[in-house]
């Protein structure tokens, strides 16, 4: 607003401006089109991916994970960007056998640093269920904006517990 009295220029510089905001979007709207890109693992080098899981059908409280401190159940994953829910889930099975067992429900977040304000957010991204097939199993880390640096939450709901309510299971 500060040029805006002298002769012109400012209505110059904020078409400039505005034409250069609307080229951002469109580069940003292409991107957005463009299909996943295959990794090939071979060649790729795999990201640390840290994993904080509850066994309690609940994610972590963002609080747990401020002033550089995380929740004590971490489980550290190198694994690459098109990763599966349902790759994972089966890596957090081999790690928890407790976590076997047939309808055991496994819900996903992604925790990141919020740019806004400080602390973390939380993101639910998906769910998957041990001897169930269901539509979250092939979505990706890629899929869901994953960036390296950003935590996956796992909240594991044992199946003698009522899972969190979901239609988007179905069995074998």
């Amino acid at each position: 607003m500060l040029a805006a009295g002298v002769g012109g220029q400012g209505e110059r510089l904020a078409g400039q401006r505005r034409k250069m905001a609307v080229e951002s979007r469109v580069t940003q709207e292409e991107i957005k089109k463009e299909p996943e890109k295959p990794i090939d693992r071979e060649k790729t080098c795999p990201l640390l991916l840290r994993v904080f899981t509850t066994n309690n059908g609940r994610h972590h409280r963002m609080d747990e994970f401020s002033r550089g401190n995380v929740p004590s159940s971490e489980l550290q994953i190198y694994t690459w960007m098109d990763a599966t829910l349902k790759e994972l889930t089966s890596l957090v099975k081999e790690v928890y056998p407790e976590a076997r067992k047939k309808g055991t429900h496994f819900n996903f977040a992604i925790v990141f640093t919020d740019l806004k304000r400080p602390g973390y957010r939380v993101k639910e991204i998906g769910s998957t269920m041990s001897g169930r097939k269901g539509t979250d199993d092939s979505m990706t880390l890629q899929s869901q904006k994953f960036q390296i640096g950003d935590y996956l939450d796992i909240a594991i709901t044992p199946p003698n517990r009522a899972p969190p309510p979901s239609g988007r299971m179905r069995p074998y």
